[in-house]
């Protein structure tokens, strides 16, 4: 059966680890994800930090293809872990390129549900408040029904792909939120 695709949605990982939990949870959003919902992952290797000095007309090369593929999405999920209270300085720093020029970057009006997961109790709790505040600065539409933490990400992964039905209905119903998002910023007037 071929069905037709709606929306497409874009998974960052916010971790460089070669065996992160989130990039693996970032890859398998593509086997839960509703029907219509196509959804792509990448990881920040190939992103500088930020150099004011470096973004004008001809940006580093991992910068233009973040930016453009941020841009051809209808939907950005952003997967992330904590690293001591915080998000980590890769995805703030992937942020930080993608939200210029200011005020009209492509995460200006981008609907965007935020994941963390780690292995404690608080599931990235923290990072989630912070990703959310960085967000509010970029004009995104970030998703906010239900805060998405995943504890004990380390046990719901088995393979790199999530074995644990409770977490899997979860981030269905996460992924469907943020298609709700994206069908209210489609049918609003530009």
């Amino acid at each position: 059966m071929n069905q037709s695709i709606n929306y497409n949605l874009l998974a960052i990982s916010g971790s460089l680890r070669r065996d992160s939990f989130n990039t693996a949870l970032a890859r398998a959003l593509s086997d839960i994800a509703p029907d219509g919902v196509s959804v792509s992952a990448i990881t920040l290797h190939n992103i500088p930090h930020y150099n004011a000095d470096e973004d004008g007309d001809s940006p580093p090369k991992g910068v233009k293809e973040l930016r453009k593929a941020i841009s051809a999405c209808d939907g950005l999920i952003l997967v992330s872990p904590e690293y001591n209270y915080g998000m980590p300085g890769v995805l703030k720093n992937a942020l930080d390129w993608a939200s210029r020029p200011a005020f009209a970057s492509v995460l200006k009006n981008k609907p965007v549900l935020i994941v963390t997961a780690t292995p404690s109790p608080t599931g990235g709790a923290r990072a989630l408040a912070q990703l959310r505040d960085t967000l509010a600065g970029t004009l995104s539409r970030v998703v906010a029904k239900r805060q998405v933490t995943i504890a004990g990400v380390d046990q719901k992964l088995e393979g790199g792909r999530l074995n644990h039905p409770d977490t899997i209905q979860f981030l269905r119903d996460a992924l469907t939120n943020l298609v709700r998002e994206i069908r209210m910023v489609r049918s609003v007037p530009a």
